[in-house]
């Protein structure tokens, strides 16, 4: 009898032990993005070992002082905080990120060797985000193909307002790199600072000639609020289906301290909007770092509780991988 009492014990116990692992394995799902070029699609990645990972849709690195002769600032945009890789690694670490994609800083301009470096240094970490060159003589849609193809960028930033003389960025070299950007399957990110309303209609006029480039709208699209047009004017543009939103930078469309509370309507309408799939947590370091600290950034969705278990999974990084396969998927730890 003790035997017997024995023998079925140890089968529960090996049958509650295959249960939990089953219960936790990960799921093996893959999100299919269409601006995918063909040789992405070609390539066989493993999305799993990227999806559970917490990943920062939005951020900067700039080089630090002693190193600005190796990796030289834009004149008049020496930056004023500290904001190196290694800076932000650490902050990794402390708030539990894994990864991120890195947007080229103003402060380094359309000189992109130091974040080439950080990318280079830190494989399986970064994914880089170049900035687009729209001015007269610049390097157009020809240096966006060579920093993709050479430097390995797998994103490009308009910025509207180094476009020169207030052109549009629907002008033949703004159409052109968006053109491009669709062509080398990499995402377009608008950077609207002074107000959606201002860039709207270039926005739309660009995902509607050229429906094959992903877009990916930074900071809220820089709407304060749920009232009035620009909110309006983001929501609408859901209506393209390549279009992502980035709930990055709380603190800039945000009237109240961390965790930002009056953005939570925000986040309600995008998600019933947009779905969770098409959003993507982000923080805006280093700026972040003396708004709030970027463990709170990290946290900043949590604090809110206003997307379930599944919806915070896709936000804090699934999303992210989906858009960029591989980008993520080394297992090294620093």
């Amino acid at each position: 009898l003790k035997l017997l009492k024995y023998d079925m014990s140890a089968t529960l116990s090996l049958r509650s032990l295959n249960t939990f692992k089953r219960f936790c394995a990960p799921q093996r799902t893959r999100f299919e993005s269409t601006w995918r070029s063909p040789s992405a699609q070609r390539k066989q990645h493993q999305p799993c070992v990227a999806m559970g990972k917490r990943l920062d849709s939005h951020l900067h690195v700039w080089a630090p002082q002693e190193l600005a002769e190796k990796f030289p600032y834009f004149p008049g945009q020496e930056p004023t905080i500290k904001g190196s890789a290694e800076f932000l690694l650490e902050c990794f670490k402390e708030a539990g990120v894994d990864g991120a994609l890195i947007v080229q800083p103003i402060n380094h301009k359309f000189d992109h060797s130091y974040v080439s470096h950080v990318i280079k240094t830190y494989p399986g970490r970064f994914v880089g985000a170049c900035l687009a060159d729209p001015t007269e003589g610049g390097g157009g849609a020809a240096e966006l193909e060579r920093l993709v193809k050479e430097e390995g960028y797998r994103a490009v930033r308009f910025n509207p307002y180094l476009w020169p003389n207030n052109a549009p960025m629907t002008d033949p070299v703004g159409r052109a790199m968006f053109a491009k950007a669709g062509e080398l399957g990499i995402p377009v990110g608008f950077m609207c600072f002074k107000g959606l309303g201002l860039h709207i209609a270039d926005i739309e006029a660009l995902c509607t000639e050229f429906p094959a480039t992903t877009v990916l709208m930074d900071h809220f699209g820089f709407c304060k609020g749920t009232e009035g047009e620009e909110w309006k004017q983001l929501l609408g543009l859901a209506r393209f289906p390549q279009v992502y939103v980035k709930l990055s930078a709380f603190f800039r469309v945000s009237a109240e301290a961390f965790p930002y509370r009056d953005t939570a309507e925000q986040v309600k309408q995008l998600v019933d909007t947009f779905g969770a799939k098409r959003l993507m947590w982000g923080s805006d370091f280093p700026f972040v770092v003396e708004e709030c600290g970027y463990p709170n950034a990290a946290n900043t969705l949590a604090e809110l509780g206003v997307l379930s278990a599944e919806d915070q999974e896709w936000v804090m990084g699934k999303t992210l991988a989906s858009l960029f396969p591989g980008g993520w998927d080394s297992d090294e730890q620093l």
